[in-house]
């Protein structure tokens, strides 16, 4: 029906509007389905309210890391998206190049290598194999 694409803190999302009936809406946020149900205000503004899918993916077997760093760390090689680290490519000491695979994340059931962006040293590892992510956790530190 409607393709957007939007850019929050940072993060892309791209989520399709696939049908609106009333006022609920189904829609695919980054290929992961959602309805979503508006309410009207007095205003006659509609406010959207997410409404979960029946089946909602759970890391209860991987607990969930929020390992982070100060925002401004030089460095950080951050994750791209919710998933599951994979394996790990390097190690605290390890000198890095652009385009080495640092680690691989399995996400929307698809494996995702993550890359340097930067040349240096690995100052820090933040995950560890089997470790659950959230978008934006820190992964790796190059000094």
């Amino acid at each position: 029906m409607k393709d957007f694409k939007f850019k929050i803190n940072g993060n892309e999302y791209v989520v399709h509007i696939s049908n609106v009936e009333g006022n609920i809406a189904e829609l695919e946020v980054n290929g992961t389905p959602y309805k979503v149900e508006m309410e009207k205000e007095l205003r006659q503004t509609k406010t959207p309210k997410l409404v979960r899918p029946s089946a909602v993916p759970t890391t209860d077997s991987h607990p969930a890391v929020a390992k982070t760093v100060s925002p401004g760390a030089a460095g950080a090689v951050k994750s791209p998206l919710p998933g599951v680290v994979l394996e790990v490519n390097v190690k605290p000491g390890d000198q890095v190049k652009v385009g080495q695979r640092l680690l691989v994340l399995e996400a929307m059931k698809m494996e995702n290598n993550i890359d340097s962006d930067k040349e240096g040293k690995v100052i820090e590892v933040k995950v560890n194999k089997g470790d659950s992510v959230l978008e934006g956790d820190v992964l790796v530190i190059i000094g």
